[in-house]
Order: structure tokens, then sequence, then C-alpha cells
């Protein structure tokens, strides 16, 4: 038998919280209408999409599979300006239910972009939030994910520049480059507060906190969620093994070998339902709950009205 301890703040944030409720309001309202699309995945979890899915909505970047008039909501990651612009010509009825705090980016991108600034955006070039920032102005943002691909940029002397980023990264690897960068360019001009997520930084500072004190760490996620990963590499850089699941099922019982402490998270995009599924399958058979650790209080909510285009 072994120790379980739950981390806190984990699973959703605000932000997903508010988005997944505005889909699930308007499948609610509107599905006898057809099928409600949403470009990419509402939040980055296999489970919420599928729940999703059995309810009729259908998921697709691709605006040639949306029929004219139908009603599709922008993805909690934010969206690309063509796609928003594309979709609108089309006289598709559009929701955005995009993060407020990527939205914040994409606002800071606009401005710099709007007093000629270029800019070096740290992110993920594959993921969507990268993605739709820099389709704000491809010739004048620049993404990079490391210090090579950042000296692998080159600015003439006289270039006005400025940097942002992806919300949901490492902290702790986000604020090296950002260090990296500005001591290349010293007169960088940078956000006047942080483009990190504060759920993605709470959640970060949880699980360092307990890894101090376990012999392994569970994060439960999905693979394309940023946020869940970036926890899951804290528990590896503390050298103990530490694993990222979509579920008890996932889990193999050749992890919980050889261990008398276990520390469960997970991401902002994962429902606690998960967890708690995991901690049942836990207790029956390998350990006891022994406590949930609190490291910080989330009291953040962003309210939303739903306002739904005529067709």
């Amino acid at each position: 038998m072994f120790d379980i301890y739950l981390a806190s703040p984990r699973g959703y944030c605000a932000w997903v919280d508010r988005a997944i409720g505005m889909l699930d309001d308007i499948v609610k309202a509107y599905q006898d209408e057809g099928p409600i699309y949403v470009n990419h995945e509402i939040v980055h979890n296999k489970f919420i999409v599928n729940y999703f899915e059995r309810k009729g909505v259908v998921f697709s970047d691709n605006l040639d599979e949306v029929p004219t008039g139908s009603i599709i909501v922008f993805s909690a990651h934010g969206v690309a300006p063509s796609f928003v612009a594309a979709a609108k010509a089309k006289w598709l009825r559009c929701v955005d239910a995009s993060c407020p705090l990527v939205i914040k980016v994409h606002n800071e991108a606009k401005k710099f972009i709007s007093e000629g600034y270029q800019i070096i955006y740290i992110g993920k070039k594959n993921h969507q939030e990268a993605i739709g920032v820099a389709d704000n102005d491809l010739e004048n943002i620049f993404v990079v994910g490391n210090r090579q691909e950042a000296d692998g940029l080159s600015f003439p002397d006289w270039q006005k520049l400025a940097l942002l980023n992806q919300t949901t990264l490492s902290v702790d690897d986000t604020k090296e480059l950002i260090d990296y960068i500005c001591q290349k360019y010293p007169d960088i001009k940078l956000p006047g507060f942080s483009d990190i997520c504060y759920a993605t930084t709470n959640r970060q500072e949880a699980v360092k906190e307990i890894v101090k004190l376990s012999d392994a760490l569970i994060i439960v996620g999905s693979e394309n969620s940023s946020n869940s990963q970036k926890l899951k590499l804290i528990g590896e850089r503390a050298s103990i093994p530490s694993i990222l699941i979509d579920n008890k099922d996932e889990l193999p019982n050749s992890f919980l070998e050889w261990i008398s402490s276990i520390w469960i998270s997970s991401g902002a995009s994962a429902p606690d339902n998960l967890v708690q599924d995991l901690l049942d399958h836990l207790k029956g058979k390998w350990g006891v709950l022994k406590e949930e650790i609190i490291t910080k209080e989330e009291k953040m909510i962003f309210p939303y009205k739903i306002d739904i285009p005529k067709s």
C-alpha cells in the first residue's frame, strides 16, 4: 500500500470552464437547427471532445466542411484572424470562445505591429494558440521554441522588436528563453504583464512543491495539452517516475511498484471526474488517500453571454 496525495489547484481553469459552458449552452439551445461546428478542439482533452461529438458537435479546421449559415464556435485556444474572416465571408454564425488571456496576447501583437515592431513569439509552432497569434502578421511575427531558433533570427539594428509568448508554456523554460532573448536584444519591448496564464503558473507551482515529497507523479490530461505536458516535465526533471494519462485505464500496474507515496494533479483542461475515477481505482487496490495540498486558491471567473448571429 502507498499514500496518495492530491495537488491543488488542478484541473479546469476558469477559461476552460467558460468555453465548455458556452458550447454546452449552444448545443442545448440550437441543436435542432443542425450540427454545431467548432474549429479545432474546444479544449485539448479527448474526453471533452468525445462528449460533445456524442451530442452531434463537429470539430473541423476545414471551412469547406461547414455549410453556409451554420453556427461555428471558435476554440478556447484562440483563432487565426484569416480563419475568422473566411468564416464570416461564408456567412457562418460565429461565436468566440477564445480564452480572454489568449485574446490579450492577440491584442498585444496587433498593437505592436501597428507601432512598427516585429515580434519574437515564444511558443510551439504547431500549437493552435501560436498559429492564431502568428496569423496576425505572418511577415512580422516570428515563432521560436528554443535558443537555436532564436539564434536563427536576424534583424537590422534599427528594427524595433517586441517579445510575446504562448500562455501555456513552462514558466521556468519561458523565463530562461526570455532572459536569453533580452540579453541578445537589450532594447526589446515586453508586454506590461506576463503572457503565461495564471492557471498554468499556479498548477506548475503546485507540482513543484509536491515533487519534493513524492516517489511518483501522475498527471491526468491529454497528450496534445501543452499545460499537461509541462506538469509531467516538472516531475521528470525532479527525477521521479512521472506519467501523463487520459484516465485510469491508461495507468500501467508496473508504474505503481516500489513506491511509498504518489501525487496526483491534472492539466487545466482535464475534467475532475477523471481524477476522481483514478482515485477510486487506486484506493480500491493499492493506496490510501492522505490529504489534498492546496498551494493557492483560485477565484477567477470569466462570465459569458452567448449572442448567436441570426442566419
